[in-house]
């Protein structure tokens, strides 16, 4: 049976993907969860034209992040914090504290943007991943000090 798929389902594909699969799985399974429609001759259409008003719109929002992008890897970040005995921070620096610098700075990152590859619990100077698009990065330079 060939259906659409609404969500992303793992080992089957992608959101719009058009896919074929067994009878029960499909009636049983992935309809009622609402992953799934059958792919009528009238849906198969109405995905095609879908699809493309979807790559426009990825493709205009892949520019906006390059240029966030950019303006993102430009900038530097001095973070204060709490700092005890040999540079160890009470605390770490979380994507919480990192976003709250970005929008005071007129960014609007969402925390979950915001890669983290080990926790920060130490003065220095620290390289953060921003992921601003599924195929757009950057990298931003944050300064941990004291607040002394």
């Amino acid at each position: 049976m060939k259906i659409i798929l609404r969500k992303d389902v793992d080992n089957l594909g992608k959101i719009g993907d058009l896919v074929t699969v067994k009878d029960g799985y499909s009636r049983n399974y992935l309809i009622p969860r609402n992953l799934a429609f059958f792919a009528s001759d009238k849906a198969v259409k109405a995905l095609e034209i879908e699809k493309k008003k979807i790559s426009k719109r990825l493709a205009k929002e892949k520019i906006t992040a390059e240029e966030v992008s950019q303006r993102l890897s430009e900038l530097q970040i001095s973070i204060p914090m709490k700092v005890g005995e040999e540079g160890k921070l009470f605390g770490s620096v979380t994507t919480q504290i990192i976003a709250n610098e970005l929008i005071l700075r007129g960014f609007d990152i969402d925390k979950r943007q915001i890669l983290i590859d080990e926790s920060i619990k130490n003065l220095g100077v620290f390289d953060i991943r921003v992921k601003l698009h599924p195929e757009v990065y950057s990298t931003l330079k944050i300064w941990v000090i004291s607040e002394e």
